[in-house]
């Protein structure tokens, strides 16, 4: 059985219908950008188009695959001067529903404002776009003149820098994943979508007190910075997992010192988004530097209460770290534990998100 995005809920904003899944709220959409299927149709356009960045040679997709329930399944983000960023690429499914936008930027909360950095940013160059030659190639091509045109029928110099921002938010607001086993089992009637293995694991997951992995990774986005439109507006929190206690000033290794960089309070060194884990398969390697490459990994990282780092210039242990949250204290696994964790995890992989046509790159052929 395929659970489709039934039309159980719908929302109108602007022209555009959410043909939403069971269970999912109608994302917030700002005012000032309203959805359009034509915004949308020029975003998806503008995400895979490579001639946006300074070496003609990436775009949005290349950090943002959807065979890889968009993110480029590297430790680190590589940007268009071959520069590795410091951070991982984030999954961009569901993010119409994220309250925070980034590993650890605490201030931004808007994708249009969000899309602008990796176009202009410099500290680390990301896309490199130059954006005058850019705008030049956009009034040339008959496409975008097209595309443009219908996304902003009432502004009579559509191409700039502002409307770029505004489609890309649009396109990817769209990327809903809910069909996976895990939502064919619970939403879809289907009893046989899920193992016993992971249903056991799923119990575990969030019926364990212990365990206590759904007080971050709750809710029907699997995250605990979550928002949606006439839900509370509460302050998205970020987490400590004991990745890293190294000695010295900071107990993370720089510049990834989590929402510190922003506060400047020592007790935020180490504090990052708990992102949704959805498509969590797919995604590896994990946490914000990369730097656990499996779930297998990930389930000793949390069950030893932070990570032990034997030797070397990382060396510590993070059980110890004074800014460890208070929920990660470790747990017993049984080696059934383990695995039906592991199932429960693999039964969130959404396969029809990674070739769904909506999402994919219309300039091929």
């Amino acid at each position: 059985m395929v659970l489709t995005l039934a039309p159980a809920l719908l929302a109108a904003a602007g022209d555009y219908q959410w043909d939403l899944p069971r269970g999912f709220p109608p994302p917030r959409v700002p005012a000032n950008n309203p959805m359009s299927a034509a915004k949308v149709a020029l975003g998806r356009h503008l995400f895979y188009d490579k001639r946006m960045s300074g070496n003609g040679a990436q775009s949005c997709a290349t950090c943002h695959r959807q065979e890889l329930a968009f993110t480029d399944g590297r430790a680190t983000a590589l940007g268009a001067t071959g520069q590795d960023h410091p951070r991982s690429a984030m999954s961009l499914v569901n993010v119409a529903y994220a309250g925070a936008l980034t590993w650890s930027n605490p201030n931004l909360r808007s994708l249009e404002e969000q899309a602008l950095i990796p176009m202009l940013g410099s500290h680390p160059v990301e896309l490199g776009l130059k954006t005058e030659a850019y705008l030049v190639h956009l009034k040339a091509d008959p496409t975008y003149r097209q595309l443009f045109a219908r996304a902003f029928p009432e502004s009579p110099a559509p191409f700039t820098l502002a409307n770029i921002a505004k489609a890309l938010a649009a396109f990817e607001r769209t990327i809903l994943s809910a069909r996976s086993p895990y939502d064919r089992y619970h939403f879809g009637n289907d009893r046989t979508a899920v193992s016993d293995s992971a249903q056991r694991g799923e119990a575990l997951f969030f019926g364990d007190p212990a365990a206590g992995c759904f007080r971050c990774h709750g809710g029907f986005n699997l995250s605990d910075a979550t928002t949606f439109e006439g839900g509370p507006e509460t302050p998205v929190a970020f987490h400590n997992t004991g990745l890293y206690n190294m000695p010295g000033s900071f107990a993370y290794p720089w510049p990834n010192l989590g929402i510190y960089t922003y506060t400047r309070k020592p007790a935020d060194v180490g504090k990052f988004k708990a992102p949704s884990l959805r498509n969590i398969a797919l995604t590896a390697p994990y946490m914000h530097d990369g730097s656990i490459a499996t779930l297998e990994e990930v389930l000793d990282h949390y069950a030893a209460g932070g990570r032990t780092i034997p030797a070397g210039p990382y060396a510590g242990h993070g059980h110890d770290n004074p800014n460890l949250d208070a929920r990660i204290t470790g747990i017993t696994l049984t080696p059934q534990n383990r695995q039906d964790l592991l199932a429960f995890l693999r039964s969130l992989t959404d396969q029809e998100l990674l070739h769904d046509p909506r999402f994919s790159d219309p300039w091929k052929g």
